[in-house]
């Protein structure tokens, strides 16, 4: 099941558009129309990745009389970030075998006597 939530999330994160309504969305609500300005596609293109969002549950709509304000909900970024963490161990020692090889190189070229 979690794996599930997992694919659909990445899935959802996939497009940059969705990833974009989520950056808007990341500084407050926002109605469809809102959402559709800065991009050059209609009002039902927005809602059809809107609902792709909110089949993530990346996405949640509101209803505020006339005004259907949608919202970021952020807990499955948190459990993608959270399996990608995961790797944070693998590329810190990457990273520090790294370092260890080229402060190596660069000893190596300063008993040589060679400079950039």
């Amino acid at each position: 099941m979690a794996q599930d939530l997992l694919d659909v999330t990445f899935a959802a994160l996939a497009d940059p558009t969705r990833r974009a309504i989520l950056a808007r969305l990341a500084r407050g609500e926002a109605t469809v129309t809102e959402l559709a300005e800065p991009f050059a596609m209609s009002q039902p293109a927005i809602s059809k990745h809107l609902k792709v969002l909110e089949r993530a549950g990346l996405v949640a709509r509101g209803r505020d009389a006339q005004r259907r304000p949608c919202r970021l909900v952020a807990r499955p970024l948190k459990n993608a970030n959270e399996w990608i963490g995961g790797y944070r161990r693998y590329w810190d020692e990457a990273f520090t075998e790294l370092d260890l090889v080229l402060e190596g190189e660069i000893q190596h070229s300063e008993r040589r006597g060679e400079t950039d």
